[in-house]
């Protein structure tokens, strides 16, 4: 296992274009999914998509129930209407903290490490990591989002 660089920067452009899906679950994409996972442990991050680290693969590991869980081709097939605003950083956009509206809940579908396919009920904190990691998989960054006010606070959030 190794902690891999992490693609900073809006600009980049592995960061601004949709991933293509993995395939099949092989060495390599385990391998890889071991780095990615000590790699957000080491930057004490929420999460982290594989273009952050230079892939354009669609997996991530995000943060959920406490533990680092690694996604491979995940998609939201539910959101809830309800919805709230969060401050979110990321680590690709390192000291930037943004108010992001996002739905409380969601349903998500994925294939685990093992292959096998698995959906999953997720609220609060839980979901709002995942759509941030999914974001990330469409080339989506934390600063595409309107804004309606300025917020220059920088206090102490997860990174995601």
């Amino acid at each position: 296992m190794a902690v891999l660089p992490i693609v900073i920067g809006e600009n980049e452009p592995v960061l601004r274009k949709k991933t293509a899906t993995v395939p099949k679950v092989t060495k390599e994409i385990l391998r890889l999914l071991k780095d990615m996972d000590e790699t957000v442990r080491n930057a004490e991050g929420a999460g982290i998509a594989a273009p952050q680290i230079g892939q354009s693969l669609r997996m991530c590991i995000a943060l959920i129930n406490g533990r680092y869980t690694p996604l491979i081709n995940p998609e939201i097939i539910w959101r809830s209407e309800e919805t709230d605003s969060m401050e979110e950083g990321c680590l690709s956009l390192p000291k930037v903290w943004l108010p992001i509206v996002r739905p409380v809940g969601i349903t998500l579908r994925y294939t685990d490490a093992k292959g096998t396919e698995q959906e999953r009920k997720l609220e609060n904190f839980n979901a709002r990591v995942v759509q941030h990691e999914l974001d990330h998989l469409d080339g989506i960054l934390i600063v595409d989002y309107p804004q309606q006010k300025p917020d220059a606070s920088h206090k102490e959030h997860a990174k995601m």
